[in-house]
């Protein structure tokens, strides 16, 4: 645990504090605009999807550039090297989880039976994560090739499993909340397999697999490309536009989760600079989003 606390103390000593209460300010107003106008489900709910991919990635756009605005602004110390490979990876990166956050339904023939409605849900995230990683491979030489090996490099255990303990009561509390029991499980997308099939778990664990796999994307992308891979470019000043951009991502999510979000992502972002690796995040993130499984379905039975 003393290299995650020397991580965090290296971080918060050496960054202005005014920097940080601006970005948690704007922080605040976007959740804030969000949740009174509903903005991010007005976006996915729109029939067409290129006018929601549009409208996605200037979102994303406004948010991450205004989260860097403030870390350049009167900054002596920004150093921004290679202006040009910084402003690709910086416009393709919210182009990418744009086209992500959109509905990858294959058409309204998939839905045409239970079964392929189940497969259109279960592929949706394996798929994603195989566009993800075809992208770091081609912006190899922007980051990508960074994020990658950051996802290879061994990392300590034990921590980030006490860390991940630490959350236990937070999801506990969260899962007695009725917004989060109508998020949680994300299982019961699928519940109506039960009437079409008597192997229902087996079904259950597949969907869990690939719903798992989303979370391997969103370590690659958040930890990996914006903060290891841009870190390149503009040092640990990488790491807050990335955990405003990771919270903006959270906004069709109950409202405490949209919150806490962007202190996870904070800190994970902070944890993955310093180590060089997101394998550390990844299993953090994964234990989370089974928790929240587990006690959203408990949470259904006995509340």
């Amino acid at each position: 645990m003393l290299f995650i606390v020397q991580y965090l103390k290296d971080y918060f000593r050496t960054i202005a504090i005014w920097r940080l209460v601006i970005t948690l300010l704007l922080t605040a107003a976007l959740i804030a605009a969000n949740y009174l106008w509903q903005i991010e489900k007005l976006i996915r709910n729109l029939p067409s999807r290129i006018v929601s991919f549009l409208l996605f990635l200037m979102l994303y756009l406004l948010i991450y550039g205004s989260a860097f605005f403030v870390q350049a602004f009167r900054n002596k110390e920004w150093k921004l090297t290679n202006r040009k490979s910084f402003f690709l990876i910086f416009l393709l990166a919210p182009c990418f989880f744009a086209l992500k956050m959109i509905h990858w339904s294959g058409g309204i023939a998939l839905q045409s039976t239970a079964w392929t409605k189940y497969l259109t849900i279960i592929l949706q995230w394996p798929l994603k994560l195989l566009a993800l990683l075809l992208f770091l491979r081609a912006a190899k030489n922007y980051g990508g090739e960074e994020s990658l090996r950051a996802f290879r490099k061994h990392f300590p255990v034990k921590p980030y499993f006490l860390l991940l303990l630490m959350m236990v009561p937070l999801i506990l509390f969260a899962s007695t909340r009725p917004d989060f029991l109508q998020s949680y499980p994300k299982l019961q997308q699928v519940y109506f397999i039960n009437n079409i099939s008597a192997y229902q778990w087996p079904l259950y664990i597949l969907f869990e697999i690939c719903y798992g796999s989303d979370f391997i994307s969103i370590e690659l992308f958040f930890r990996g490309l914006l903060v290891i891979g841009i870190a390149k470019y503009v040092g640990k000043e990488a790491i807050l536009p990335m955990a405003v951009f990771y919270c903006s991502i959270h906004f069709g999510k109950p409202l405490l989760e949209c919150i806490s979000s962007f202190a996870g992502g904070l800190i994970l972002g902070i944890l993955s600079y310093g180590s060089r690796s997101i394998g550390g995040g990844l299993m953090i993130h994964l234990g989370i989003a089974f928790l929240m499984e587990i006690c959203g379905y408990l949470g259904h039975l006995f509340i």
